[in-house]
């Protein structure tokens, strides 16, 4: 096991190389001066003040100079100083953090309850059907269309939520519902043909002849068979939702980590944007991790067969 972590956690520092270098060699091809976005459209300076800017920053160097030059501060966990905001990009996306990691953590929340009642409660074959549809119309939804009907029933129809900002807890229900919806519609249809696929094994069968209720079946044996492929395309969305935040925090007037992004990439504020890409791929590592780790939790046979694997060697 330590082994396998030590692997894992080699194969992390790659992709998070390889994300910071392509970040690196993409951005340096966005036409346009850093110089002259740091000064801005109204900025006046002389050629020589440009060039002492440009000195400072280390960008009259040689591209590879740069290239090293970057990786070195990434590695102390210096992402450089934004060209608009002046201050550190650690900083500016940590005043933008916590708002994210609400709004994602509230949408990781309603998912799973949204895919536990589908599956649990409304998994039966008399009613899935019926479920089956609600899950495509959610997943065949826009986010921002999702989102303005939310806001148009719940917030300005019945003025149960806010419509905008992140003050207190009912400000996260709306975004976060509008997020959950298409991802519990694409979970809940994986889990379902995997519980579909499960049912029809010989142990389902055994069990069902043995006279074990069908919502202890779905508990004890057939959701276990098929949380694999579900726990698989959870952490991909989970490490994904960093860049679905951008329409909904957009849509609901919410500070957080896709609205920096956003006016970032308008700005060409490139070592924000190239934060943000870091920032996403230590998430994605990270979250794949975990579902690796999970893998185990859920079907020790995998770790036993992992064993019986070495022992024949």
């Amino acid at each position: 096991m330590a082994a396998r972590l030590a692997a894992r956690l080699g194969g992390m520092l790659v992709v998070v190389w390889g994300a910071a270098t392509l970040a690196f060699l993409v951005l340096r091809l966005v036409p346009g001066d850093p110089v002259d976005i740091m000064l801005g459209v109204e900025g006046q300076a002389s050629p020589e003040a440009k060039d002492a800017i440009r000195a400072d920053l280390g960008l009259d160097r040689p591209a590879f100079e740069q290239y090293l030059g970057y990786l070195g501060r990434v590695l102390r966990g210096d992402l450089g100083r934004s060209y608009q905001l002046r201050l550190p990009v650690t900083e500016v996306i940590g005043q933008q953090l916590a708002a994210t990691l609400e709004l994602v953590a509230a949408s990781v929340l309603f998912t799973l309850v949204l895919v536990a009642i589908g599956a649990v409660v409304f998994g039966g074959r008399r009613s899935r059907p019926v479920v089956g549809a609600l899950e495509l119309i959610a997943i065949s939804s826009p986010p921002f269309w999702i989102g303005l009907v939310l806001l148009a029933v719940f917030g300005f129809g019945l003025n149960l939520f806010p419509v905008a900002g992140a003050d207190g807890v009912t400000a996260v229900v709306l975004p976060a519902a509008t997020i959950a919806l298409p991802v519990a519609g694409l979970l809940g249809q994986v889990l379902a043909a995997g519980m579909a696929d499960a049912r029809a094994q010989p142990f389902a069968l055994t069990a069902l002849a043995r006279g074990v209720s069908a919502e202890r079946l779905v508990l004890r044996h057939t959701l276990r068979h098929a949380a694999l492929p579900a726990v698989t395309l959870t952490g991909y969305i989970v490490g994904s939702l960093l860049g679905g935040a951008v329409i909904v925090e957009s849509v609901f007037g919410r500070p957080g980590i896709g609205r920096v992004t956003l006016a970032a990439i308008t700005h060409r504020d490139l070592p924000v944007v190239m934060g943000v890409i870091i920032l996403t791929s230590v998430v994605f590592v990270i979250v794949n991790l975990a579902v690796d780790i999970s893998y185990r939790l859920i079907d020790p046979r995998l770790a036993l067969s992992a064993e019986a694997i070495r022992g024949v060697r």
